[in-house]
């Protein structure tokens, strides 16, 4: 039976990597192998892009910028993303495709059609189950970003205009791309029942086969 592949998304300092570990705990607990990933770097060669594109001395334009991330994703979907799908395995990913489209496509004005295309091509068929975006009020975000110290990467490095763009496409994208929005605010363990919750209503309960 082919694994699942879920999809986290959502700006900086909304807790995607936290509920990314609660999720395939809850999916262990059912006996069902969890893998957590996360784009850029969830492979070797993927760490290494991912320090070229999260560089803050060097600088990089926007669509060398979006063709890096395409090339991480398509190396992550061919190692570890598809086998992992056919041995049974559930796939947690911290970031793919719509971050793609509401950084470079929206934030960088590339455009989201253009940018789905390269990445339509990059993933070569291969789509998310299901995609949660984690979505928090403009002052909850910039008060947690500012909590663990503030910028961090050259994407953090961006100003407000820039992230305020980030967190509005996340919001209109996903009413028009059938992302699921989430409410992201409280304690960490109230957030995972409301993902968990849609996990199971829209793709079931893990079971070994």
């Amino acid at each position: 039976m082919r694994g699942r592949f879920i999809v986290l998304e959502g700006a900086d300092g909304v807790g995607k990597s936290t509920q990314s570990r609660l999720i395939a705990d809850w999916i262990r607990s059912n006996d069902v192998e969890a893998i957590e990933t996360r784009e850029p770097g969830g492979t070797p060669y993927g760490v290494r892009i991912r320090a070229i594109l999260l560089d803050q001395v060097a600088p990089l334009d926007a669509r060398s910028e979006a063709l890096l991330m395409a090339a991480d994703r398509a190396h992550h979907l061919a190692e570890l993303v598809r086998p992992a799908l056919e041995r049974g395995d559930w796939v947690i990913s911290d970031r793919h495709v719509p971050s793609s489209l509401v950084y470079q496509g929206v934030a960088r004005g590339l455009g989201v059609d253009e940018v789905a295309s390269i990445n339509k091509w990059a993933t070569s068929g291969t789509e998310p189950d299901l995609v949660v975006v984690l979505d928090l009020p403009d002052s909850d975000v910039e008060a947690r970003r500012e909590a663990r110290g503030g910028a961090s990467d050259r994407l953090e490095l961006e100003g407000d205009e820039f992230h305020a763009s980030v967190r509005n496409a996340y919001r209109d994208l996903a009413a028009k791309r059938g992302w699921e929005l989430v409410d992201a605010s409280g304690e960490q363990a109230e957030v995972a029942k409301r993902v968990i919750a849609l996990v199971e209503a829209r793709l079931g309960r893990p079971t070994s086969s």
